[in-house]
């Protein structure tokens, strides 16, 4: 593994929890915004435990990406954001040109806030739009509408115009309850419109233990079906080409030179710093993610403090990431995987590269057929978009031959 450049911030604080998300969020309704009032004491808590967990950190190089998500980063005042970056850059040190991006709710912030933001150097703005629709907005939970959405990207693209920003986003979910083609077009032209150099588009996932999964347990979430739900994602793919997006990973979609530097660190396979309550990190390789609750996480600092540190933040770079993630991600980007390279990048022979690879195209080969995963000199990528579409269902026949292999090689007797 190359040494980590990048970092994670989770900044946890919502106004209320949306009906669709899992995350790990403290939510605080109207109170984070009073001075001496109960959010801001959580507020002040939560970041004082934050500070703490970047200063037991190893060292490493300077970094290259930084990424304030949540939660709500905006609802953090500049003083807070301020501290954080000064603290980081301390610790780790900038690259000149470093890609600085925090997420944005459009119903926390005015335009002296955005610029505050920028003054302390934030260069990259990720706004949470989720849909363009009023009704839409309410029934997911939720605070903005259609009006402050406009408003707010109006004032980011403002600002990127005249050269304060690098880059920003919008965030847009696809396939929530009644959602017809129709809408979708009127969502996905409104974006547009917005002059938006990046969009990020997620498909609706319904977590058990949420607003959504209890509905859907019981029948009462009207979410599209099958075939609306694969035009949605036939018109997304087209639409935004026609207006030249390239779509450069499974969620994401750019302008030229307006891809996040940030989330093609993600997918290349590379290392990086997370930090904050339920935040995941692989600096070198190995994936941790922290305790999903303030008290958890606090326990956590604790005992990184005065007993060990976890293993795997320490400096290791011989650790690699298992070529099963690596296949995972890497297939999320329109570039794909060589299978071969990353197979000895893991340490494999030519003889184990050989007998094993070919079995794992045997396990792909009725999506290679049909189209929906494409071959050229080793290098495997899916079809855009119906190799996208159903990326879950390669993946999983990817999980079903390295299950196959891991076995088979924990079965064999040592010499």
């Amino acid at each position: 593994m190359k040494p980590p450049r990048s970092a994670y911030l989770h900044i946890p604080f919502c106004h209320k929890r949306c009906f669709y998300c899992d995350f790990s969020i403290i939510p605080l309704g109207n109170s984070a915004e009073i001075l001496g009032g109960p959010g801001k004491t959580s507020i002040n808590s939560y970041l004082n435990l934050l500070h703490r967990e970047i200063s037991i950190a190893p060292k490493g190089p300077p970094l290259s990406t930084i990424y304030l998500g949540g939660g709500t980063p905006s609802l953090l005042n500049k003083d807070e954001v301020y501290e954080l970056l000064k603290h980081l850059q301390k610790k780790f040190g900038f690259q000149n040109g470093a890609e600085l991006t925090m997420e944005v709710d459009p119903a926390t912030f005015s335009e002296n806030d955005l610029k505050e933001y920028l003054q302390i150097g934030i260069n990259r703005l990720s706004l949470g739009a989720q849909s363009f629709d009023d009704k839409t907005l309410a029934s997911i939970g939720r605070k903005h509408n259609m009006d402050e959405l406009i408003e707010a990207c109006s004032l980011v693209d403002e600002l990127f115009k005249k050269g304060f920003l690098l880059s920003w986003s919008l965030d847009l979910i696809e396939n929530l309850p009644g959602l017809t083609l129709e809408q979708w077009s009127f969502e996905l032209e409104q974006a547009v419109q917005t002059d938006v150099p990046h969009l990020s588009i997620y498909d609706l996932t319904i977590e058990p233990e949420t607003v959504f999964g209890r509905k859907h347990k019981k029948g009462e979430l009207n979410i599209p079906s099958e075939f609306i739900a694969t035009s949605i994602n036939l018109k997304t793919t087209n639409y935004l080409k026609s207006k030249g997006f390239s779509r450069y990973e499974i969620s994401s979609y750019c302008l030229p030179c307006h891809a996040s530097r940030h989330n093609r660190m993600y997918w290349s396979g590379s290392g990086w710093w997370g930090f904050g309550m339920g935040a995941t990190s692989a600096p070198w390789g190995e994936r941790f993610a922290r305790p999903r609750t303030i008290l958890g996480y606090k326990k956590w600092i604790e005992e990184q403090e005065n007993i060990e540190l976890e293993s795997s933040l320490i400096d290791n770079p011989s650790r690699k990431m298992p070529l099963d993630e690596l296949l995972m991600i890497g297939l999320r980007r329109r570039e794909g995987v060589h299978l071969e390279e990353l197979a000895k990048y893991s340490g494999w022979t030519e003889e184990k590269c050989n007998q094993k690879l070919k079995l794992l195209q045997t396990y792909w080969q009725e999506f290679l057929d049909e189209g929906f995963l494409l071959e050229k000199n080793g290098r495997f990528f899916l079809s855009d978009p119906n190799g996208m579409q159903i990326s879950n269902q390669i993946l999983v026949q990817m999980f079903m031959w390295w299950d196959s292999v891991h076995f088979a090689d924990v079965s064999e007797p040592s010499s």
